[in-house]
Protein backbone atom coordinates (compact mmCIF):
# COMPACT_ATOMS: atom_id res chain seq x y z
CA UNK A 1 0.00 0.00 0.00
CA UNK A 2 1.06 3.59 -1.00
CA UNK A 3 1.48 5.70 1.99
CA UNK A 4 3.48 8.48 0.41
CA UNK A 5 2.19 12.24 1.54
CA UNK A 6 0.62 12.46 -1.73
CA UNK A 7 -2.19 10.34 -0.98
CA UNK A 8 -2.29 11.84 3.04
CA UNK A 9 -4.34 14.92 2.17
CA UNK A 10 -6.93 15.86 5.07
CA UNK A 11 -9.16 15.58 1.69
CA UNK A 12 -8.04 12.23 0.52
CA UNK A 13 -8.26 10.94 4.11
CA UNK A 14 -11.29 12.26 4.89
CA UNK A 15 -13.07 11.43 1.09
CA UNK A 16 -11.82 8.09 1.70
CA UNK A 17 -13.37 7.91 5.65
CA UNK A 18 -16.66 8.37 4.91
CA UNK A 19 -16.73 5.85 1.68
CA UNK A 20 -15.40 3.46 4.61
CA UNK A 21 -18.26 4.77 7.06
CA UNK A 22 -21.19 4.33 3.83
CA UNK A 23 -19.88 0.61 3.10
CA UNK A 24 -20.14 -0.30 6.69
CA UNK A 25 -23.23 1.11 7.55
CA UNK A 26 -24.66 -0.55 4.34
CA UNK A 27 -23.64 -3.81 5.23
CA UNK A 28 -25.16 -2.88 9.19
CA UNK A 29 -28.23 -2.19 7.60
CA UNK A 30 -28.51 -5.26 5.56
CA UNK A 31 -27.95 -7.77 8.50
CA UNK A 32 -29.73 -5.62 10.77
CA UNK A 33 -33.00 -6.23 8.06
CA UNK A 34 -32.16 -10.03 7.93
CA UNK A 35 -31.40 -11.25 11.22
CA UNK A 36 -34.70 -8.55 12.46
CA UNK A 37 -37.00 -8.69 9.91
CA UNK A 38 -36.12 -12.29 8.01
CA UNK A 39 -35.31 -14.18 10.86
CA UNK A 40 -36.48 -12.82 14.52
CA UNK A 41 -39.54 -11.32 13.31
CA UNK A 42 -39.91 -13.38 9.86
CA UNK A 43 -41.70 -11.21 8.43
CA UNK A 44 -40.81 -11.72 5.66
CA UNK A 45 -38.07 -13.58 2.90
CA UNK A 46 -36.08 -12.41 0.42
CA UNK A 47 -38.66 -13.29 -2.21
CA UNK A 48 -42.01 -14.03 -0.20
CA UNK A 49 -43.56 -11.79 -2.64
CA UNK A 50 -43.33 -13.90 -5.10
CA UNK A 51 -43.18 -17.45 -3.98
CA UNK A 52 -44.57 -18.09 -0.96
CA UNK A 53 -42.92 -19.83 2.11
CA UNK A 54 -45.72 -21.94 3.21
CA UNK A 55 -44.37 -24.80 0.88
CA UNK A 56 -41.11 -26.55 1.16
CA UNK A 57 -39.93 -25.59 -2.39
CA UNK A 58 -41.18 -21.92 -1.83
CA UNK A 59 -38.87 -22.06 1.90
CA UNK A 60 -35.89 -23.67 0.09
CA UNK A 61 -36.00 -21.00 -2.65
CA UNK A 62 -36.32 -18.40 -0.06
CA UNK A 63 -33.91 -19.46 2.36
CA UNK A 64 -31.33 -19.65 -0.88
CA UNK A 65 -32.07 -15.49 -1.53
CA UNK A 66 -32.31 -14.76 2.02
CA UNK A 67 -28.30 -16.45 2.14
CA UNK A 68 -27.66 -14.52 -0.40
CA UNK A 69 -28.70 -11.35 0.40
CA UNK A 70 -26.62 -11.95 3.77
CA UNK A 71 -23.68 -13.06 1.79
CA UNK A 72 -23.78 -9.68 -0.06
CA UNK A 73 -23.96 -7.55 3.47
CA UNK A 74 -21.04 -9.75 4.45
CA UNK A 75 -19.33 -8.84 1.60
CA UNK A 76 -20.21 -5.30 2.15
CA UNK A 77 -18.94 -5.80 5.97
CA UNK A 78 -15.47 -7.46 5.03
CA UNK A 79 -14.69 -5.11 2.06
CA UNK A 80 -15.74 -1.92 4.85
CA UNK A 81 -13.07 -3.44 7.51
CA UNK A 82 -10.32 -3.82 4.90
CA UNK A 83 -10.95 -0.20 3.88
CA UNK A 84 -10.78 0.74 7.54
CA UNK A 85 -7.91 -0.99 8.40
CA UNK A 86 -6.20 0.65 5.04
CA UNK A 87 -7.09 3.97 6.65
CA UNK A 88 -6.07 3.04 10.11
CA UNK A 89 -1.95 1.71 8.50
CA UNK A 90 -2.07 5.38 7.40
CA UNK A 91 -1.67 6.84 10.93
CA UNK A 92 -3.07 10.03 10.96
CA UNK A 93 -6.22 11.35 13.08
CA UNK A 94 -9.37 10.08 12.16
CA UNK A 95 -12.48 11.39 13.07
CA UNK A 96 -15.03 9.22 14.87
CA UNK A 97 -17.74 11.28 14.60
CA UNK A 98 -17.03 11.21 10.23
CA UNK A 99 -17.21 7.52 10.06
CA UNK A 100 -20.33 7.06 12.72
CA UNK A 101 -22.23 9.80 10.31
CA UNK A 102 -21.16 8.02 7.27
CA UNK A 103 -22.22 5.15 8.67
CA UNK A 104 -25.78 6.19 9.92
CA UNK A 105 -26.18 7.92 6.50
CA UNK A 106 -25.14 4.53 4.52
CA UNK A 107 -27.58 2.59 6.83
CA UNK A 108 -30.69 4.55 5.71
CA UNK A 109 -29.58 4.76 1.95
CA UNK A 110 -28.72 0.95 1.89
CA UNK A 111 -32.38 0.54 3.72
CA UNK A 112 -34.20 2.90 1.33
CA UNK A 113 -33.11 2.27 -1.95
CA UNK A 114 -33.89 -1.58 -0.76
CA UNK A 115 -37.30 -0.37 0.42
CA UNK A 116 -38.29 1.11 -3.36
CA UNK A 117 -36.57 -1.35 -5.04
CA UNK A 118 -36.94 -5.13 -3.36
CA UNK A 119 -40.98 -3.65 -1.97
CA UNK A 120 -41.95 -1.28 -4.37
CA UNK A 121 -40.71 -1.51 -8.27
CA UNK A 122 -39.76 -5.43 -7.93
CA UNK A 123 -42.66 -6.68 -5.65
CA UNK A 124 -40.19 -9.44 -4.33
CA UNK A 125 -41.00 -9.00 -1.25
CA UNK A 126 -42.72 -6.17 1.06
CA UNK A 127 -41.93 -5.72 5.01
CA UNK A 128 -44.69 -7.41 6.24
CA UNK A 129 -46.92 -9.07 4.08
CA UNK A 130 -50.72 -8.95 4.24
CA UNK A 131 -53.94 -6.09 4.57
CA UNK A 132 -51.51 -3.63 5.57
CA UNK A 133 -48.45 -4.68 3.70
CA UNK A 134 -48.61 -0.80 2.16
CA UNK A 135 -48.69 1.43 5.25
CA UNK A 136 -45.20 -1.05 6.73
CA UNK A 137 -43.99 -0.19 3.32
CA UNK A 138 -44.37 3.08 4.14
CA UNK A 139 -43.44 2.93 7.54
CA UNK A 140 -40.21 1.84 6.40
CA UNK A 141 -39.41 4.28 3.70
CA UNK A 142 -40.26 7.36 5.95
CA UNK A 143 -37.98 6.02 8.53
CA UNK A 144 -34.85 5.12 6.53
CA UNK A 145 -35.50 8.60 4.77
CA UNK A 146 -35.12 10.20 8.38
CA UNK A 147 -32.05 7.90 9.28
CA UNK A 148 -30.75 8.99 5.78
CA UNK A 149 -30.95 12.96 6.02
CA UNK A 150 -29.86 12.59 9.94
CA UNK A 151 -26.85 10.79 8.69
CA UNK A 152 -26.31 13.82 5.93
CA UNK A 153 -26.53 16.21 8.53
CA UNK A 154 -24.44 14.63 10.90
CA UNK A 155 -21.90 14.12 8.06
CA UNK A 156 -22.22 17.78 7.06
CA UNK A 157 -21.57 19.26 10.28
CA UNK A 158 -18.87 16.63 11.16
CA UNK A 159 -16.96 17.49 7.85
CA UNK A 160 -17.81 21.55 8.63
CA UNK A 161 -16.20 20.53 12.29
CA UNK A 162 -13.06 18.99 11.07
CA UNK A 163 -12.51 21.30 8.57
CA UNK A 164 -12.20 24.38 10.97
CA UNK A 165 -10.09 22.48 13.15
CA UNK A 166 -6.01 22.65 12.97
CA UNK A 167 -4.39 20.08 10.83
Amino acid sequence: MNTSPANRSPSDIQRRLVTTGLILGMGQAGFFDGIVLHQLLQWHHMFSGIKTDATVAGLELNTLGDGLFHLFDWFLLSLGITLMWQLVQLRVPLSTRTLLAAGVLGFGLFNLVEGLVDHQLLGIHHVKSGPHELAYDIGFLILNAIITASGWRLLRTSQKQTASSPQ
